[in-house]
């Protein structure tokens, strides 16, 4: 049986989703007919994303603010839900990262990340709980590998990840109640990405360490992601909650991720 993907007269909100990852899974989301909120801190990526989204025929709309402002992010989503109502899928996504060992990270480092990342899911997550559709609504939280595998120069990174998988499963406990479901997808080297240049394969040796660090021997592609992110909102997928799903072609198999490795060495 062919699996029909129709989120017509559905609401999906995307936070972070005006670039990369994000805004391909807002596109896809608006492929399957949904009206589709993107949410950025620059209002030239919001401005960005809604010209491409109504040349391809999209119903959408953008509102902008800094995750780690509560407030902002409370009248955010306001405007979005003024637009198009009730939210049916929302997709947390913005996130923050580089490359810096602990021993020479400043606390500022880590706690910005940390700030977007982790607070910054909190108070999107917080913030939409009225909004959301009861029952019936999906959450999807994008996190990351450094979650659950120990990588060089990511302590920042796998402490707010690890945060985010964490905080999936509680709020799955705590509002599944309501008829909320709430997931995670975490995904592996996205080729095409600004993640996938600046921290997986800055060179073209690097590049060939990472790929063959992947079990099925390729990168993924932002389809990848947005795919399961479809699946993951619909209706077939209505007894899923409390997931954290690798994404990633069986690379958390492997400890090892040479190309991060490498290019942690190097910094």
């Amino acid at each position: 049986m062919q699996l029909a993907i129709d989120f017509r007269d559905r609401h999906v909100l995307v936070f972070g989703g005006t670039t990369g990852i994000n805004f391909g899974i807002a596109q896809a989301f608006a492929r399957c007919g949904a009206q589709v909120s993107v949410a950025s801190r620059k209002r030239e990526n919001v401005d960005a994303a809604l010209a491409t989204l109504a040349a391809q025929g999209a119903q959408a709309c953008g509102v902008c603010a800094d995750v780690r402002d509560f407030d902002a992010v409370g009248a955010a989503l306001e405007e979005a839900v003024q637009r198009f109502g009730p939210i049916d899928a929302l997709v947390s996504g913005a996130a923050g990262n580089f490359l810096c060992p602990a021993s020479a990270m400043s606390a500022n480092g880590f706690r910005t990340v940390v700030d977007i990342d982790l607070i910054g899911s909190f108070n999107v997550l917080r913030q939409a709980y009225a909004h959301l559709r009861k029952p019936g609504a999906s959450i999807i939280n994008i996190t990351a590998p450094q979650a659950t595998v120990a990588m060089r120069s990511q302590a920042h990174a796998a402490a707010a990840k690890a945060g985010i998988d964490q905080l999936t499963r509680v709020l799955a406990l705590e509002w599944g109640e309501d008829g909320v479901r709430v997931n995670a997808i975490s995904p592996g080297p996205i080729d095409g990405t600004e993640g996938f240049r600046r921290l997986i394969a800055r060179t073209p040796e690097e590049l060939a360490l990472a790929q063959d660090a992947v079990p099925l021997r390729r990168f993924g592609t932002v389809d990848d992601i947005a795919n399961l992110a479809l699946f993951l909102a619909s209706p077939h997928a209505s007894y899923i909650s409390g997931a954290v799903i690798q994404c990633d072609g069986g690379g958390a198999l492997d400890s090892v991720k040479p190309a991060i490795e490498r290019a942690a060495a190097q910094t």
